[in-house]
């Protein structure tokens, strides 16, 4: 990866794992779905300015694939996520992006004949060794729909509409369309098939500013910018390697939370991040494992 590429990839990293401390901050007064829909639609809006005559042509064109790609990624994970900040804290949430990755790299490999280095699939299992640190011992069942672990399992199924629309959009949308094409129409799709059910789910009490700031902060900048920059890096170094901010978001949620919340510190956090940043490092070619034979013959032929 280049390095305005790796800038690009922790700059996501830094603005996705902002977006969960946004919906922890407004899902309480807005509930899962309101905050959902507010985020789609404030996003459709904040692209308004992007729609060229080249853009609404290609939009056109291929509006089934790009609506797909709305649903995928935006609608669906906007929901389940939103559900999910009703219960789990922002780090917690957070850390369960890091298993998209996972799932792309394997649904890849195993259902589209993609391949993976060693130091790629390296790097994959101990970021997903990072995340089983992290989320041990938060998953329960009890306590009924707002238990700690349907709010994973949502998060779960919101990584499986990620890993989809990854690999959806790379293959259906690589060639054609221009990023941000992909990135406006997409949330344009997403806001149109929320608003109904944003309008029905609307909350009986007006929500107070602080929760208006963050439907702000989720629209503009965690879903207008960072999609328009992750679909310009998903187009640059594919899906796999794009995922793997997923990583990253784990590390900066772990942060804002921390920051902003005032969530509590642990050793096991602190250590699962670290984990996390390794496998990032070695999947996206920042840290490589030399071939054993390879080096072996570098040190023979500098012998005299």
């Amino acid at each position: 990866m280049k390095t305005s590429d790796i800038t690009a990839l922790l700059l996501l990293g830094a603005i996705w794992g902002a977006s969960v401390l946004f919906m922890r901050m407004g899902a309480d007064e807005f509930g899962g779905m309101a905050l959902a829909g507010m985020r789609a639609i404030g996003a459709a809006i904040c692209s308004i300015p992007l729609l060229t005559r080249a853009r609404l042509t290609e939009m056109r064109t291929h509006w089934r694939d790009i609506a797909i790609v709305g649903i995928a990624n935006s609608a669906l994970p906007f929901v389940l996520f939103s559900f999910a900040a009703k219960t789990l804290p922002a780090g917690v949430s957070a850390i369960s992006d890091a298993i998209a990755p996972l799932l792309v790299a394997l649904s890849g490999w195993m259902l589209l004949g993609e391949k993976l280095s060693a130091t790629q699939a390296s790097g994959l299992v101990v970021g997903f060794t990072g995340v089983v640190w992290l989320v041990a011992g938060t998953v329960g069942f009890s306590g009924g729909a707002h238990a700690a672990g349907w709010a994973m399992a949502a998060c779960l199924g919101a990584n499986i509409c990620y890993a989809f629309g990854a690999h959806y959009s790379h293959r259906r949308l690589r060639s054609g369309v221009t990023p941000l094409s992909v990135a406006t129409g997409s949330q344009l799709a997403a806001a149109v098939l929320l608003l109904p059910f944003t309008v029905w789910m609307w909350p009986t009490h007006t929500p107070g500013w602080t929760s208006w700031l963050a439907v702000l902060g989720l629209a503009a900048l965690c879903t207008s910018l960072a999609y328009v920059l992750f679909y310009g890096l998903m187009a640059r170094v594919g899906p796999s390697r794009s995922m793997v901010v997923m990583f990253l978001i784990p590390v900066f949620g772990v942060l804002w939370g921390l920051g902003f919340l005032h969530e509590p510190a642990t050793l096991a956090r602190a250590g699962g991040c670290i984990v996390l940043l390794f496998g990032v490092a070695l999947t996206t070619g920042l840290l490589r494992m030399r071939n054993r034979n390879a080096a072996l013959g570098e040190v023979i032929t500098e012998q005299p």
